[in-house]
């Protein structure tokens, strides 16, 4: 008797199951068919091989390669499938295995749908036309799915599996974002540890000790379907390049960035990383989770490269304090007493014999700084600041551009019924063509100049009212500079350029001490 391996397969791109955990139709009738068609030939069945959501170029699909070893250790003699395609896309597997190993192992290969079987010598051309027609189809496919996902790319939508850690798919629209409110939380954190002086590890460890799982762990927790035994084993430790990614993700103040990598061809699953330049961003598209002001700021940090000290948190010059003669970076060092000096780090690597120390104690110029900070807010009244502020109102503004945008709407669908109208006239043939050409155009062109109006007064009204919250924002970070007790690293960031420090003078111990305001 003839001993049959069944093998039945569902491409991602023709599923139609209700859920990851249900059978596709699709699947149940390949099985069907195929157990019908080995019934009435007799066949005894020894298994039917499955695989869902796997391409026909895929060649780690986990039961085609249990099978292809099945095969090798003869375990039944003949294979069938629905389609030559079912089995494989790839032309070079279909040789390898159809007309090489199958041959070798003794195995017969048919399918129903096409009239393959490997019985019939004089059908192989047939078989390996099929194989490079449906190799065809492939690529064909692959150039238009990508044509598709750029096109939705470009209008803002989301196409990822997964969005990055703090969203997450809307429920009602899988390409639009919404913010997933327990790991935005971390995620505002880790922008607010940096800014605070903290570096990247330490941010980790931070993380780490709180028990908090990383985006991998997370994702796994929240039941997604993660395909990674790596994350299905991990214990979901953060490290820097995790937290040094998210901090330089703009997806984080709302713009959709894709495009980022893309695969080598359509028959690999290598993919390589583009240029920036190739990336498709798409700005305002969601709502952020950092605002763009405190994106900048971190940005700016990353880029001076400033490390951080032994306890993780950098001090609040960091990057920002110079040699005035040679003008290279002072650094931080600590006396036997715990007492924190800056030192000119060309003296240091010198040993002295390129330049001077210029040391200045770190509380001394902590000191000095806040006096000249509180000498220039002191001049300001809180009061008028804030009220001064309280004063720019935008609400009168905003309604007269809804005054103005609800107009503009009524006069998009006059236009609209105008399109509608001289068409039925010209279908009437109360009109000519070519009036109606004339006519058309002149709508279309009018209802194109509304449109347009449309959209930038929207943007208008989204830009007020974005003004509107930063108001408060304004006032709080005024109060902070004009009543402090204690300088803090983002006031230093918000207020300094740079800081030059001379040469201390030893008959005078006076010390020359240059402050280069952002204001």
């Amino acid at each position: 008797m003839e001993v049959v391996a069944i093998y039945v397969r569902l491409s991602d791109e023709d599923r139609d199951k209700a859920n990851k955990m249900d059978e596709s139709e699709s699947i149940q009738n390949q099985k069907d068919m195929l157990i019908r068609y080995a019934n009435e030939r007799g066949w005894k069945i020894y298994k039917i091989y499955s695989d869902e959501d796997y391409s026909g170029l895929d060649k780690d699909r986990p039961e085609f390669n249990q099978m292809i070893r099945d095969a090798e250790q003869g375990k039944f003699n003949i294979i069938l499938c629905k389609h030559q395609s079912r089995f494989s896309r790839d032309m070079e597997l279909v040789e390898k295995y159809l007309h090489n190993k199958f041959i070798e192992w003794n195995i017969r290969f048919v399918s129903v749908v096409d009239g393959v079987d490997t019985k019939d010598k004089h059908n192989k051309k047939s078989r390996q036309v099929n194989a490079l027609i449906n190799e065809w189809y492939c690529e064909d496919i692959s150039e238009s799915i990508k044509a598709v996902f750029r096109v939705k790319q470009k209008s803002g939508k989301f196409i990822g599996s997964f969005p990055c850690f703090g969203y997450k798919k809307d429920e009602k629209d899988k390409n639009r974002l919404v913010i997933d409110e327990e790991a935005a939380k971390i995620v505002r954190d880790i922008f607010n540890w940096y800014l605070d002086g903290y570096g990247t590890q330490k941010i980790a460890d931070m993380l780490n000790e709180k028990n908090i799982p990383n985006p991998s762990k997370y994702k796994l927790l929240k039941g997604m379907n993660v395909n990674n035994s790596f994350v299905s084993k991990s214990r979901g430790y953060w490290n820097k390049t995790t937290v040094k990614r998210i901090l330089k993700n703009r997806m984080y103040v709302g713009d959709m960035v894709q495009h980022v990598y893309e695969k080598l061809n359509y028959k690999s699953k290598k993919t390589v990383k583009l240029k920036e330049s190739d990336w498709i961003i798409v700005e305002n598209t969601h709502e952020p989770i950092i605002d763009r002001e405190t994106f900048n700021k971190v940005q700016k940090r990353l880029k001076s490269k400033v490390r951080s000290l032994g306890t993780g948190k950098s001090h609040i010059f960091a990057g920002k304090v110079k040699c005035l003669d040679c003008k290279s970076t002072m650094q931080k060092t600590t006396n036997n007493a715990k007492r924190s000096y800056l030192r000119c780090k060309l003296y240091c690597i010198s040993k002295g014999k390129l330049c001077t120390k210029h040391t200045i104690r770190l509380d001394r110029l902590e000191n000095i700084v806040a006096d000249k900070i509180k000498e220039h807010f002191r001049i300001l009244n809180e009061n008028e600041i804030v009220e001064g502020l309280n004063d720019m109102t935008f609400d009168l503004e905003i309604k007269n551009l809804e005054k103005e945008l609800s107009r503009i709407n009524n006069d998009i669908k006059t236009r609209d019924t105008a399109l509608k109208n001289i068409y039925l006239d010209k279908t009437k043939g109360m009109i000519t063509e070519e009036q109606f050409l004339e006519f058309n155009k002149v709508f279309l062109d009018e209802k194109n100049t509304l449109l347009a109006r449309k959209q930038y007064i929207e943007s208008q009204i989204e830009n007020l009212r974005l003004a509107e919250e930063k108001k408060s924002k304004i006032v709080e970070k005024v109060r902070s500079f004009l009543n402090f007790d204690r300088l803090t690293y983002d006031m230093v960031n918000e207020l300094i350029d740079y800081i030059e420090i001379g040469e201390k003078d030893k008959r005078t111990n006076e010390q020359e001490i240059i402050i280069h305001w952002l204001f």
